[in-house]
């Protein structure tokens, strides 16, 4: 979708909304963030350290629930927040240049386990960049709770072909500000 030096109105994202909930994914490899990444993509794995303890994995959970990973004021999803669950549609918007960028994903799987709690969205038609990402938090045995993301993605979108160096720098910003995001979310579980 063309960038737009203002936020689409709520009427505008819920028609790109449901047009986007219609179209397949726009790449072969749906799902293949759960094992071995495929060729031909960037790889990314980051992840960082939250705390220790049910009450920090309670807060983490629920700021991954409440999709709090994003990093405010220049990305957010459309609608705020979107159920978890498979099949779910959204737009995930992010400010580039005085620009927003608006990107069709959806949920592929959940992952509800005792010690692990996450999702995973692959990229739809008119996003930016072609893949998966997965977000998730797990408490490992010592009680640890740590945050992760794991993604790959190559260019889709004409702009970014052109400009690999420069999404590639964009995509790790996003990184360091959703790890940010998530260690000031359970911040407070921790005292």
């Amino acid at each position: 979708m063309l960038p737009r030096p203002f936020i689409p109105s709520k009427v505008t994202l819920a028609q790109w909304l449901s047009t986007a909930a219609l179209s397949a994914h726009s790449y072969p490899e749906v799902g293949a963030s759960r094992g071995d990444f495929p060729v031909a993509y960037d790889h990314d794995h980051n992840k960082t350290y939250l705390g220790e303890g049910d009450k920090t994995f309670e807060a983490a959970k629920w700021a991954i629930h409440n999709w709090h990973m994003f990093p405010a004021p220049w990305t957010k999803v459309y609608p705020y927040p979107a159920p978890l669950q498979k099949g779910t549609a959204v737009l995930v918007l992010f400010r580039l240049f005085g620009l927003w960028w608006v990107n069709p994903c959806r949920i592929i799987y959940i992952v509800d386990e005792k010690m692990r709690f996450g999702f995973a969205y692959g990229t739809l038609p008119g996003h930016v960049e072609k893949g998966e990402e997965y977000f998730g938090v797990y408490q490992d045995e010592a009680g640890k709770v740590w945050y992760e993301i794991h993604a790959f993605s190559r260019p889709a979108h004409w702009a970014v072909r052109l400009s690999y160096p420069l999404s590639r720098r964009f995509q790790r910003r996003f990184v360091r500000g959703s790890l940010a995001r998530m260690r000031e979310a359970t911040s407070e579980a921790k005292g």
